[in-house]
């Protein structure tokens, strides 16, 4: 970590919809990196997700309950702003222009972090972030020694999680049977989800 340039993190996903685990990777994140923020960014288009995405709206307002309450945490839109498929990258390099003094910290969990490879630019996002990889205790540690051709230079860390056995497909199922989310996701996310019907089957 480079003295006194303050630390950017990065958290992406549809949050389709945020969950318990979401919130407690991201308190995580802020107790263990030394970030100065923490920037939550809801996908726009999931180019990699077969299904479709709810309605950009409400994964947005679902967000920003979720994380409401945790110092340090900014849920931000742009990706659901911008035109075409979403990139993370594109996300990357938004950033670096407009905090040119911060560090990025791209935070994955260990499966995307094997991924990386197969995602658009991996290079250039590995040049322009470190990532920290969220590992659960007793879980096979993620090696990026085991990527293939791993650019040099390119930074890691690992990011302590608790296991949460918590799924947003899980959850879907769930809420479309009418069943209580409030033990699986945060209170405020579980009135809007009922608030809005969302996930139920017409």
């Amino acid at each position: 970590m480079a003295l006194n340039r303050p630390r950017t993190g990065v958290f992406g996903g549809a949050f389709d919809p945020p969950h318990n685990a979401h919130v407690a990777l991201v308190q995580a994140a802020l107790a263990q990196l030394g970030l100065a923020e923490l920037r939550i960014f809801p996908t726009g288009d999931a180019w990699h997700k077969e299904r479709a995405l709810s309605a950009a709206e409400h994964r947005l307002a679902m967000a920003r309950l979720a994380f409401v309450g945790l110092t340090g945490a900014v849920v931000d839109d742009r990706e659901l702003r911008r035109a075409g498929p979403t990139y993370t990258l594109d996300t990357l390099r938004e950033l670096e222009l407009a905090q040119p003094a911060a560090e990025l910290v791209l935070i994955l969990g260990a499966d995307q972090a094997a991924s990386l490879p197969s995602w658009h630019g991996w290079r250039e996002i590995l040049a322009m972030a470190v990532v920290a990889v969220a590992q659960r205790p007793g879980a096979g540690a993620f090696d990026p020694a085991g990527l293939a051709e791993l650019p040099p230079g390119a930074r890691f860390e690992t990011l302590a999680i608790v296991p949460m056995d918590t799924s947003a497909t899980g959850i879907r199922a769930q809420a479309a049977q009418g069943r209580d989310l409030s033990r699986l996701v945060p209170p405020a996310v579980a009135r809007y989800i009922d608030q809005h019907y969302l996930y139920r089957t017409p």
